[in-house]
């Protein structure tokens, strides 16, 4: 009905801008010349000014007897017209989406009502049974017998097609049916505007994963992306198909090969030999399921297999759908036996997890295909002009880079060397590595070396580390180190690389490129500032640049690891760069749902206002919620690639073991900075939801303005709780700052618009120095009022610029900076100078340039 009014609206204010009104005052229709005429110069410019429109009667001798204003009003009538026919296409598009959602929300309301139905019948035939087995205990006379699937000869065409079939069946049952039971997965809402629908197994052979969603692609066009594993499944090393048959019904029979990486140093990765099955059903579907072939030794190349441990795949694959009007409807299952046993007992939980099947296959093969379609549909818009396969072909070879090296697979070209003093840090080195994929191949005289570990951590939030190494590159990095490898991918001989001195600034600047759908994972470049120290190129700038992937430090995210990927790259950005990545990997292992989202938001490292915020979970639930965070733990995974020659392997892998040990050194510091327990050790009791220390610094902060400058910063009612002016300051429009009163002072606290101007966090405010955030004219203009300040309590600063974290330019109108005394009666500011606490910044009316 709303579609049919929007229709005969369209229909009627089409009617109207046809007519205009001539001398007489009455409606004359326009001729098809003069629409012509007029849509002619609409084409070339929709809003023509006044000159434009005059010229347009004085050109065109058709037009010349209709009054200037009519023009106007045909022009403003023809723009209205096709934003109404834009809002029209886009309320149809809606309307078929939600449609479509509807659909796929009754069809899962249908199959959980048939599993609740089953639940209640298997109830009852066990209560039954145990009445029965109560009654006359005839068990040990009982013989069981679990059904069993004959044999079928996996060398036949007839024996593979009966496999397939039997395939088929199984996965529909899953996809659509009851045979698995599906509980939603954690953190995951249904809704028109998320990714799709996610449900994880629960009491099932092995580990399972479920996903439906609604994608703006063909059916056929959906099924040739997910058989494409490798491009949107970071973890396949490698995909065959080593024979290919029809099935006799329009169907195909494929034997499938594939090889996935392991996630860490500290097991070996996954193959799997496997059938796959495509197929058409008589109500227009398209099916791509998929088993395990079995024997252990099946498959081809068992010399390269040997290197693998053989996991099973049950039967899995995609239903895909047609909508009406377009789309499909996608149903994905995931189900795997994973071989737990053949793995550390720390790592169990990895390979015993549904979730992390979900997060790592089911969730990314939907949010990929939607990625594809709304590209195709110009929904996204990327950094510096690349096409978006340009910038997903990056991002792959960046992670495929990271994974090669931390598996070092023989077949590859990597051996294990020995590195002295080392024994916890594995040396590997490939002697003839190529970087592959790029149109001129670049390939190193003496190979590559890599340093690698994997680590233990606990208590410590994958998100929060991730993102505080990413913002803090200087705490962990040396500049020198990204230089050389920098240097030598910049070499255009095999000579070995001449490294100038160079001092770094300790500036980065991180550009972006582009992001997927729902910011799980960006795309940057960073540049971190150097300039030479030779007298003959001191003007030259020596800045390094660095191609670069992060993907879960979103905190609302729900991603199986979180990870920052970077590779040196040269500063013109070339589509064919050769890239040696290195970089970090934490897993989080066997935490509860929430477990990882608690501890970012309930512990920081600063004495945290927003802890007494109505934000965080509530005092009482406090120590709860600290005894389930704290037996959280995480894998941190660490691989770091250099380019060397022959003569020089001892000495760069010297340098690769010390460098590798001392970054471990610096991520351990900030793991025990941002972890709890390294948390409650220094600041005790401030950190409690309720702590007096945050209430009582916003009152000193309320206060002292009030004092200094005979104004309220914020406004509180009469009946206001000591509370709420904590909470009005941290919702403040304007930039609020504190700093500490030592030789060089740096930020202690932050309101949410301070952060978002430093584009920091709370446990990174504590490195950020005043002097950082200001540019030089900034800097001069605070040295020269302090004084000024420091007298009489209070200074105003005029507009200027500061800098971000990330250094982005930020302007704002007035800067307001004022004493922070420890004491409510601040009637005579020379007898509290005993009491000044520290200084407080507002900066007013600030945005990004």
């Amino acid at each position: 009905m709303e579609m049919m009014e929007v229709a005969n609206h369209l229909e009627r204010s089409s009617d109207r801008m046809n007519r205009h009104l001539d001398s007489n005052g009455k409606y004359v229709r326009y001729t098809s010349d003069q629409v012509e005429a007029l849509e002619r110069v609409y084409s070339e410019c929709p809003k023509p000014s006044s000159l434009r429109r005059q010229q347009l009667i004085r050109d065109c001798s058709i037009l010349a007897h209709i009054e200037p204003k009519q023009i106007k009003v045909w022009f403003q009538n023809r723009r209205c017209r096709d934003k109404q026919r834009k809002e029209a296409s886009r309320l149809q598009s809606l309307n078929r989406k939600l449609s479509a959602m509807n659909k796929l929300l009754m069809e899962e309301n249908d199959r959980l009502q048939k599993q609740v139905s089953q639940l209640v019948c298997e109830n009852g035939y066990m209560k039954q049974q145990l009445t029965t087995t109560v009654v006359n205990d005839a068990s040990c006379d009982s013989v069981v017998n679990p059904p069993h699937h004959s044999l079928r000869d996996v060398n036949s065409p007839t024996g593979l097609i009966s496999i397939a079939e039997e395939t088929l069946a199984e996965f529909l049952s899953k996809a659509t049916g009851t045979a698995v039971d599906w509980v939603q997965m954690p953190g995951m809402k249904p809704g028109p505007d998320s990714v799709g629908i996610f449900a994880i197994s629960q009491r099932c052979s092995g580990v399972a994963a479920r996903a439906c969603g609604l994608v703006s692609l063909e059916p056929v066009k959906i099924a040739e992306i997910l058989k494409d594993r490798p491009s949107w499944y970071r973890d396949c090393r490698s995909l065959e198909v080593y024979t290919m048959f029809p099935a006799g019904n329009g169907g195909t029979i494929e034997l499938v090969y594939m090889q996935t990486y392991a996630p860490t140093t500290l097991a070996p990765a996954r193959d799997f030999w496997t059938l796959r099955y495509t197929t058409s059903l008589d109500n227009g579907s398209y099916v791509v399921c998929e088993r395990s072939l079995s024997g252990s030794g099946a498959g081809p190349n068992p010399t390269s297999a040997s290197q693998f441990v053989r996991a099973e795949m049950l039967s899995s694959g995609y239903l895909i759908r047609p909508c009406d009007g377009g789309g499909s409807i996608i149903h994905i299952v995931d189900h795997l036996n994973l071989e737990a046993w053949s793995v550390p007992d720390v790592l169990r939980p990895l390979y015993e997890s549904s979730k992390v099947v979900a997060q790592k296959m089911t969730i990314s093969a939907l949010r990929y295909i939607r990625q594809l379609a709304q590209e195709s549909n110009g929904e996204l818009v990327h950094g510096l002009g690349r096409q978006p396969a340009v910038l997903r072909t990056f991002s792959q070879r960046l992670s495929r880079g990271f994974n090669d090296a931390v598996n070092g697979f023989g077949d590859d070209g990597w051996s294990t060397m020995h590195c002295d003093g080392a024994e916890d840090i594995i040396v590997a080195i490939n002697s003839t590595k190529h970087l592959s994929n790029i149109s001129s191949s670049l390939s190193f005289l003496g190979g590559v070396l890599c340093a690698k570990a994997s680590m233990l951590l606990q208590n410590v939030p994958p998100a929060v580390l991730i993102q505080f190494l990413r913002e803090h590159r200087s705490e962990w990095a040396d500049f020198h180190v990204d230089a050389y490898s920098a240097a030598t991918l910049k070499a255009d001989t095999f000579a070995y690389p001449v490294v100038r001195p160079t001092r770094f600034t300790g500036s980065q600047v991180i550009m972006p490129l582009g992001h997927t759908i729902e910011h799980e994972e960006m795309l940057e470049v960073v540049r971190l500032e150097g300039h030479s120290l030779a007298q003959e190129d001191g003007f030259m700038s020596r800045d390094v640049h660095l191609l670069q992937i992060c993907t879960g430090i979103d905190e609302n995210a729900v991603g199986a690891c979180s990870e920052l990927i970077f590779a040196p790259i040269n500063e013109m950005f070339p589509d064919d760069a050769p890239l040696v990545p290195s970089g970090f990997r934490v897993i989080p292992i066997d935490a509860k749902t929430g477990d990882v989202q608690d501890l970012i938001t309930s512990n920081h490292r600063t004495l945290d206002l927003t802890s007494s915020l109505e934000v965080g979970p509530s005092p009482e639930n406090a120590s709860g919620n600290c005894s389930s965070s704290s037996s959280s733990r995480c894998i941190l995974t660490i691989a770091f690639q250099f380019p060397f020659e022959p003569n020089l392997q001892e000495n760069v892998a010297g340098m690769a073991c010390q460098y590798v040990r001392s970054v471990i050194s610096s991520v351990q510091r900030v793991a025990m900075a941002i972890s709890p327990s390294g948390i409650s050790s220094s600041l005790g009791s401030k950190l409690s939801p309720a702590s007096p220390e945050a209430v009582t610094l916003a009152q000193w902060i309320s206060q002292s303005y009030t004092h200094h400058l005979g104004s309220e910063l914020v406004t509180i009612d009469s009946l206001g709780s000591n509370d709420s002016v904590l909470k009005l300051i941290w919702d403040h429009q304007d930039a609020i700052l504190c700093c500490t009163l030592k030789p060089q002072p740096v930020f202690m606290f932050a309101n949410q618009a301070g952060l978002d101007m430093l584009e920091t966090t709370l446990v990174a405010l504590q490195d950020i120095t005043l002097e950082k955030i200001f540019d030089e004219s900034g800097r001069k203009a605070l040295c020269s009022d302090f004084a000024k300040l420091m007298q009489q309590g209070f200074a105003c600063l005029s507009s200027g610029i500061c800098l971000s974290t990330m250094g982005r330019h930020v302007t704002y109108e007035q800067a307001i900076a004022w004493k922070v005394f420890a004491s409510s009666d601040n009637k005579d500011d020379n007898s509290n100078n005993n009491n000044l606490h520290c200084l407080a910044f507002s900066f007013v009316n600030w945005s990004f340039v």
